[in-house]
């Protein structure tokens, strides 16, 4: 067995896409193939589903996957320990996906908060949509999902084997420009309202908490075609329109009377997702450092957060 294959097989593991990883390896796509082959039959099972697209690992490739992880990043360790480039010891690593605006306001403090816990660690993070995050816990090999929540847009997932810890809140707001509020208010014209694509995450939370207000008329006049709300965040500070943003993602907008409100807020959680599936020693360090640090919403933008003491290493 050569490292080779291990490195060929994360990569495909993240890709999903055989092409994709071979120009990421700088091999050719049939040279590439016969390694992942090679891997197979040195373990004497099948990694990979190869009759759907994209390739998609079996129960044993996300079994292995974990495995690869651990051997590749100890090796690496030891590597970098005999160069100097680390202080001598092991480097742990902890991969997350996250929903786009929580991936830009919530998780670095997570990171923050668990590195001053637990030491220096290596993170990988999937910001995306909810989609492709919840693909990316159950069938790509990440141990967390940092989403947000409301009991009105349940997510279907077995608490037994993803749990959840409820780590803060944050709120939809419905916001535009000083001057949009100031027209609304001279001619009682309707608001045009800016909108998250269609079936999108932030967007079906969008359409209950619009369809709670009863004291702004809008009219639709914009929907983008993605989930970001950042994208929306942009046309709503152009003037634009008023769009349902992320409390924690505007805060400084609203502090600097870039966007006002204009109506009452939605209350939203924010959850952890654990994929039992990874069951690293140090992962269980991390969910337990977490529960004890919460909240990281919008709570603990208030005021500094005091991180945990060290956990022992098991």
């Amino acid at each position: 067995m050569e490292l080779k294959w291990l490195e060929d097989f994360l990569s495909l593991a993240t890709t999903r896409s055989f092409s994709r990883s071979a120009e990421e390896r700088n091999v050719t796509q049939p040279a590439f193939s016969r390694r992942i082959r090679a891997l197979e039959i040195w373990l004497g099972r099948d990694l990979l589903d190869r009759s759907v697209y994209p390739v998609a690992l079996t129960p044993e490739g996300k079994q292995f996957l974990e495995t690869a992880e651990e051997v590749v990043g100890a090796l690496n360790a030891a590597r970098e320990s005999f160069h100097g480039t680390k202080g001598g010891g092991r480097v742990q690593s902890l991969s997350i996906t996250a929903l786009h605006t929580i991936a830009q306001s919530v998780l670095p403090r997570w990171i923050s908060v668990l590195q001053d816990a637990l030491g220096p660690f290596t993170s990988k993070v999937l910001p995306d949509n909810f989609n492709t995050c919840l693909h990316a816990l159950t069938d790509g090999g990440y141990d967390f999902f940092m989403t947000f929540y409301h009991a009105q847009v349940p997510i279907n997932l077995s608490e037994q084997a993803y749990p959840y810890l409820t780590i803060g809140t944050d709120h939809l707001v419905p916001v535009a420009t000083p001057a949009l509020r100031d027209a609304l208010a001279e001619n009682g014209a309707a608001l045009p309202l800016l909108q998250y694509s269609r079936g999108s995450f932030l967007g079906l939370l969008a359409k209950i908490a619009h369809g709670q207000q009863k004291s702004v008329p809008t009219y639709l006049s914009h929907i983008n075609e993605n989930s970001m709300a950042e994208a929306l965040r942009a046309m709503a500070r152009q003037g634009l329109g008023m769009a349902w943003l992320p409390q924690s993602l505007i805060a400084d907008d609203l502090a600097l009377g870039r966007l006002v409100r204009m109506g009452e807020s939605f209350e939203m959680e924010i959850r952890l997702y654990r994929n039992l599936e990874r069951a690293r020693g140090f992962l269980d360090r991390v969910w337990e450092t977490t529960r004890k640090a919460a909240p990281f919403g919008e709570e603990a933008a208030a005021q500094p957060l005091a991180s945990p003491q060290p956990l022992a290493s098991p």
